[in-house]
């Protein structure tokens, strides 16, 4: 970017950047695995969105040779903290197979030992205590516990892949070249009030849920100390880590669906709820007064997605960007038109969601997504 490009973009000088941060998601509806070319160009064209302080990617569908077990990606800060994690495994887990991550030299910075676990759930466990459960319960121990080690993905079939760097180049250091899947969820950060480190890269993960987000929430102390009740804990350093935990507690543990998890997270304004007709404003009341402690206040736009299925939300004014786009079977979310043009210039759909309303795509689910496209047209 050039002296009076940032002058235009810019004027006064500020040193935060609020609108930074780039998201992408590519799904193919069909099911299809596809590789890192696309994701990764789309991100690069969106390089001046980041800072080179965070970049990442999911991606679904990658370990079909593993795809019953659960795949553990940990980040080492030291040789003691690997000690503590294989042990806290063993307890919990059969360990199928593990081994340090495929990396390569890229331009990243201080990079961790990274390591990869494909893990079963014991028969014998405490009672009730679901498989996905344990999981949660070995996440959140190994990140409070052991000091220098953080769970950074933890779904079966999938795998995050993030660290400090340029989305392209995270893209490199994990060699994405060698991966496919159907779908890919990325992001470039711009770090305003939270540290730029490996873990406090998107996306944020638990189970397979991921979130790249881009905006700020300012509710995240009260979002927090909700979570916190149902045995979550945010150890990461950065205020999305709330809203991963949000949607595997709304959509997994409580099943609700996202419809209805939107108008948790993105919650209308009290004023359009009084206005709206007595059945569904009554429904809105209820929603808002029981989840109120879950409204993410602040500017956002976010990716969220897990096994078939893939989600665009922003905030109830949309604050941040957010453009939905559909070519045949894929399913394009960007915070740029121009990243979707770049690696599909012809494109049967092309939208902008307004806020508060998800777009949702799903495999096998091609015409729920068409006929959202043709609401929003209207």
């Amino acid at each position: 970017m050039n002296e009076l490009d940032r002058k235009l973009v810019n004027p006064f000088n500020n040193d935060k950047d609020f609108a930074g941060c780039a998201i992408f998601g590519m799904m193919d509806l069909e099911g299809k695995r596809f590789g890192s070319k696309d994701p990764v160009k789309a991100m690069a064209n969106m390089h001046d969105r980041s800072n080179g302080l965070g970049g990442g990617f999911a991606v679904y569908g990658i370990y079909p040779a593993f795809k019953d077990y659960y795949a553990f990606h940990v980040m080492y800060l030291s040789r003691d903290a690997k000690d503590k994690t294989d042990r806290i495994l063993a307890s919990c887990f059969n360990i199928i197979y593990d081994e340090e991550m495929q990396t390569k030299p890229a331009n990243v910075i201080d990079p961790p030992l990274m390591w990869r676990y494909f893990v079963q759930a014991k028969k014998r466990r405490p009672e009730n205590l679901t498989e996905d459960e344990c999981v949660i319960q070995a996440v959140m121990r190994i990140n409070t516990e052991t000091g220098k080690a953080f769970v950074f993905s933890s779904g079966k079939d999938m795998g995050v892949f993030k660290g400090v760097g340029f989305p392209e180049d995270i893209a490199d250091y994990f060699c994405l070249e060698d991966y496919q899947g159907y779908l890919w969820s990325c992001h470039g950060r711009f770090p305003t009030n939270t540290p730029g480190w490996w873990g406090g890269a998107h996306p944020f993960n638990v189970l397979d849920w991921t979130v790249v987000h881009n905006g700020e929430l300012s509710s995240y102390g009260i979002n927090r100390r909700y979570l916190e009740m149902y045995g979550y804990k945010c150890t990461l350093q950065t205020d999305t880590e709330v809203l991963a935990y949000a949607f595997d507690l709304l959509m997994r543990r409580q099943r609700l669906p996202i419809e209805v998890v939107a108008q948790i997270l993105a919650a209308p304004f009290w004023s359009d709820i009084d206005s709206s007709d007595p059945k569904r404003s009554y429904t809105l009341r209820a929603i808002r007064q029981t989840y109120g402690s879950l409204l993410m206040n602040g500017p956002f736009s976010v990716v969220v997605a897990h096994h078939g299925e893939m989600i665009g939300l922003t905030d109830r004014i949309k604050l941040r960007p957010m453009i939905a786009g559909t070519r045949g079977d894929l399913l394009y979310l960007s915070s740029e038109e121009a990243a979707m043009r770049l690696v599909s210039p012809k494109l049967d759909r092309l939208w902008t969601p307004r806020g508060g309303e998800p777009v949702i795509g799903r495999v096998g689910g091609k015409k729920l997504v068409e006929v959202a496209a043709k609401m929003e047209a209207q």
